[in-house]
This record gives structure tokens, C-alpha cells and sequence, in this order.
């Protein structure tokens, strides 16, 4: 199934020349209309005339968050204001955040990406969509709305929060499809455990689940337990939100990214080389169709790889694997790189512990330290010290034969590690800290 199969499955040279006609509009629209571009684009040597084949990309300077922030709020803008029908920022925690405009036609095109996504999932005009990723400034809420609407499915617009309403909701409204983070499925799946409810009892299907990197092994997990085909989304508000790439349901093997609107690559994220196809580096977006705006070469630290491989759904459009972790949230432990989802991949193939952990880092002496904690079921926390010493022992055994790295694995009593409605904090490093 294709929402809009002639560009879904576009020939690899129709995709190219598409992106490369693109790819020269837009430069000539922000040298014109972005001062920032026009200064990083005479810096580079770079015009849109002198961009003669889509290896000319590599010429183009890469634009970084900093920059986005240094450019607080409009300075990247490509159009007037008066042109801007919606504006959306990052979710950051700390510092300014990113802002993004939209015009009425970048509005179109995320509706028309987010409906392409849904069909991909497995989702079709008659479902039912329970959207719990939040509304507001942060765009997934918003942007799986306009992809329902514009599929023409039904959408509960439920954001996040007050999971028993969230489930009676699903209960009673016959929700079939659910978009929110995977780590907030697993609590709902927690929350409904203990209300007596079985998600074998609902009618949901399709889970779409993103704004975090997660496991197979979870995905596995929330299968279980909520009874549904779990299917990664990807996006991030730099670039348009979600909707940039999607798993299919036919092969869950690689998120299909729409190329007619946005050119990935894959770069080495030290010396900023681009990768050959396969190799594991960090993702670099470059918008072809934004008016609002328009980025080129946007530095999205997220760790996957790229493959061109035909898909058996049909679809041609490159595939990214699934998200590995951030090279930003990477954490290096006396000279061992290692990403929260290996750990997590790890410890959701241990018999006894539950889908919640939080990594702590400090250092000590000089020397890093790794703390993980986890939670275990009711009936191991109720087991003899000796079981759960056994238990903490082996999870640290295999963190160290298939990671490299040292921990120590604290075993914690159900429900102890703080959950999330949107996205959850793995990480506690404490080695900045005073």
C-alpha cells in the first residue's frame, strides 16, 4: 500500500534528478533571503550556478544547532513573517531552543510526509489513531495529527499524560494504532497492568513509535506486552518533525527517507568525511523543499547508516538504520564508546529485569565509573540476596564480553526509576558536575 505511490517508488536516476533540481532551488532561494547562507555559502565558493551534480553537495557548508541558536529566533528564516503560518521550537532542556517556521505549502508537504509514513506503518483511511506525543511547540503531536487528518483516518488528539485516561480512552474510542514514545507504551502497558487491563483486549494494531533511539529487543518487548506491530518513525524539529523516515511494515529493516524532499548523508562525525553505504557515521539532512526554513547539510548527531538497497515493499527511497544513539550522547568510559541503546539491547535479553534503567556516570579517582540500574520483576526482587547478586553479576558479565566496558549493575525494586511521558532520561552523567 502507497499513499502517493508514483513518488514512493520513484527509479533511483528519477530520484537524483528530482533532488538535484531541488537541491539548486533552494541554494539560489537562501543566498538571496538568508544572510547567514550567504555568507557560508561565498565562504565555501559555492553558488547555486556551480552546482552541477548532487557530489557538488559535499562543497556546501554544514549548519549545526549552534548555528540555529546563534540565529534565535527568525534569522533563518528564508520568507517574511507574514508568510509564516506556524512556528514550532526544540524540546531542549537547557539554553535557547531551535525555531522553526512553517509556511502554508511546508504545512502541506509534512501532512503529505506523516500520511506516507502512516500508510508505510500499516495504517489505512478506517483506523482509529490515539496520538499521545505531546501538542504544542514540540512538533510530533501536531504533525501526526495533520498526517491523520490528511490520510483520512480518525485521530484522538490526547497528548501525553494521565495514562489511566489515556487507556480508558483507547478502551472505550477502539483506538487501533497508538503514536507516542516506546518508552512511554511500556509504561501505559505498566499503568494498565495494574488496573487489570489487558492490551489483548484492545483493538490496537500499530504501534508508530519515535523521538528516541530504542532497541529490537524492546520493540520486541512492547510487541508482547501491548499486542501490536511495533514500527519506528523518525524526525526532529530542525528538519520538519517527525514523518522524515519510516520503517515499512512489509520488512522493519531500515527507515525509508522521503528523497524527493530531503537528501541524507552519512558522515564521519570527527573529520566530516561522507561514508560509503553501510558504514556506521552520523546523519546529515539537507532540505530540498522547505520555504519557511530552509537548511543545508544540518548536523543531526544521530549515529546510523544508509543503504539503497530495493526494499520489498517497493518502495525505493534509501533506507537509514534505526538510531543507534546520539554522538552527542555518546558516552566514552576509560576509553570506550558506548551508546545507551547497547545496554539497553543487553538487558532487555536478561530474564528477570523490566524495560527500565537509567545509566550513571561518575568519576572517581580520576577514573570513570559506570553505574546501571535497573529494575527487576515482583518475584526477583522477593528472591534471596544471592539470586539477585547472581543476577547483577551476569548482567555485568555480558555488558563487558559484548561492550568492552567495566559497570556495575544495581539491581532496583519495581517501579523505583522515575518514568516518562515523553522522552526518558537515560543518562545521569555527574562527571561535570561540581
Amino acid at each position: 500500500m502507497f499513499f502517493n505511490e508514483e513518488f514512493e517508488t520513484l527509479p533511483r536516476e528519477a530520484i537524483q534528478a528530482l533532488q538535484l533540481k531541488r537541491l539548486k532551488a533552494m541554494v539560489a532561494r537562501v543566498e538571496k533571503s538568508v544572510p547567514f547562507y550567504k555568507e557560508a555559502l561565498a565562504k565555501a565558493g559555492v553558488t547555486s550556478d556551480s552546482i552541477k551534480s548532487l557530489a557538488d553537495l559535499q562543497r556546501l557548508p554544514f549548519t549545526y544547532k549552534q548555528d540555529m541558536r546563534d540565529s534565535y529566533p527568525y534569522n533563518l528564516f528564508a520568507v517574511p513573517m507574514e508568510d509564516i503560518v506556524r512556528i514550532h521550537a526544540s524540546s531542549g532542556t537547557t539554553g535557547k531552543p531551535t525555531v522553526v517556521g512553517y509556511t502554508r505549502k511546508d504545512i502541506e508537504t509534512w501532512s503529505e510526509l506523516m500520511a506516507r509514513s502512516f500508510v508505510a506503518a500499516g495504517v489505512h483511511k478506517g483506523d482509529i489513531i490515539h496520538n499521545s506525543y505531546g501538542y504544542g511547540l514540540f512538533t510530533g503531536g501536531l504533525g501526526a495529527h495533520y498526517g491523520a487528518e490528511r490520510l483520512g483516518a480518525s485521530v484522538i488528539p490526547m497528548s501525553g499524560g494521565n495514562t489511566k485516561k489515556q487507556i480508558m480512552i483507547m478502551q472505550d474510542f477502539g483506538s487501533t494504532v497508538l503514536t507516542c514514545t516506546p518508552s512511554y507504551s511500556l509504561y501505559m502497558a505498566e499503568a494498565a497492568k495494574e488496573e487489570g487491563i489487558d492490551f489483548r483486549d484492545l483493538k490496537l494494531r500499530v504501534g508508530i513509535f519515535g523521538a528516541e533511539p530504542w532497541s529490537e529487543e524492546m520493540r520486541l518487548d512492547i510487541e508482547g506486552k501491548l499486542n501490536l506491530s511495533a514500527v519506528d518513525i523518525y524526525g526532529l524539529s530542525e528538519i520538519m518533525g517527525p514523518g522524515v523516515a519510516i520503517e515499512c511494515c512489509e520488512a522493519k529493516k531500515g527507515l525509508h527517507v522521503w528523497e524527493d524532499h530531503f537528501i541524507p548523508e552519512i558522515i564521519n562525525p570527527e573529520t566530516c568525511e561522507v561514508l560509503p553505504e553501510g558504514q556506521m557515521g552520523e546523519l546529515v539532512i539537507t532540505t530540498i523543499t522547505k520555504e519557511g526554513i530552509p537548511l543545508i547539510r544540518y548536523r543531526t548527531r544521530d549515529i546510523t547508516s544508509i543503504t539503497y538497497e530495493p526494499c520489498i515493499c517497493g518502495r525505493t527511497h534509501a533506507r537509514i538504520a534505526r538510531m543507534s544513539g546520539r554522538s552527542d550522547d555518546m558516552l566514552i568510559i576509560r576509553g570506550v564508546n558506548v551508546f545507551p541503546s547497547q545496554i539497553e539491547a543487553i538487558l532487555m535479553g536478561v530474564e528477570g529485569v523490566e524495560p527500565h534503567y537509567v545509566l550513571i556516570v561518575e568519576r572517581k579517582d580520576n577514573l570513570d565509573t559506570l553505574e546501571v540500574q535497573v529494575e527487576v520483576g515482583e518475584n526477583m526482587f522477593s528472591d534471596e540476596i544471592k539470586h539477585l547478586q547472581a543476577l547483577s553479576a551476569k548482567i555485568e558479565k555480558q555488558i563487558k564480553e559484548m561492550l568492552g566496558v567495566t559497570c556495575r549493575v544495581r539491581l532496583v525494586e519495581p517501579k523505583s526509576i522515575t518514568r516518562s511521558e515523553g522522552k526518558a532520561k537515560r543518562v545521569i552523567d555527574n562527571r561535570n558536575k561540581a
